[in-house]
C-alpha cells in the first residue's frame, strides 16, 4: 500500500536521492525513479519546491516515487500574466479568455484524477 505525502528533496546522488516529508520523517528514492524524473528533482532541490511522493514502506525504511505532479504554480503564473497581457484581444461578450483555460483545465485534471484513482 502507498501513500501521498507533499515533501523537499534534500540530496541527491549516484545512488538516488533523499526527500524530507511533510511529517518530518526520511525517505529514499530509488537511483531509477530519479533518472526517469531528474528534471523534476532538481528543480525541488535547486528551487526548495515541495513535490508530492508515493511513499512505499519496506521493513523500517520509507521508499518514495515521484507522483504524477498536476500543477506548476510557476507555470500558471506565466500563463496568467499573457493572458492579463492579451485581455484586449477577446470579444466583451462571454466570459475571458483565462477563465475558460482555467475551467477547462480544472476539469482535465478532475477527469485525470478520476482516471487514476485507485
Amino acid at each position: 500500500m502507498s501513500d501521498l505525502y507533499r515533501g523537499s528533496v534534500i540530496n541527491i546522488n549516484a545512488y538516488g536521492a533523499t526527500v524530507r516529508l511533510e511529517d518530518g520523517r526520511l525517505a529514499g528514492v530509488p537511483q531509477g525513479d530519479v533518472e526517469r524524473h531528474r528534471t523534476e528533482y532538481e528543480r525541488g532541490l535547486t528551487g526548495h519546491k515541495d513535490l508530492e511522493f508515493e511513499i512505499r514502506p519496506q521493513g523500517r525504511r520509507l521508499t518514495a516515487l515521484l507522483a504524477p505532479q498536476l500543477h506548476d504554480d510557476k507555470l500558471e503564473e506565466q500563463i496568467a500574466g499573457y493572458l492579463k497581457e492579451t485581455e484586449a484581444w477577446e470579444p466583451s461578450e462571454g466570459p475571458p479568455a483565462h477563465e475558460r483555460h482555467f475551467l477547462q483545465k480544472k476539469k482535465r485534471a478532475a477527469l485525470f484524477e478520476s482516471r487514476h484513482a485507485e
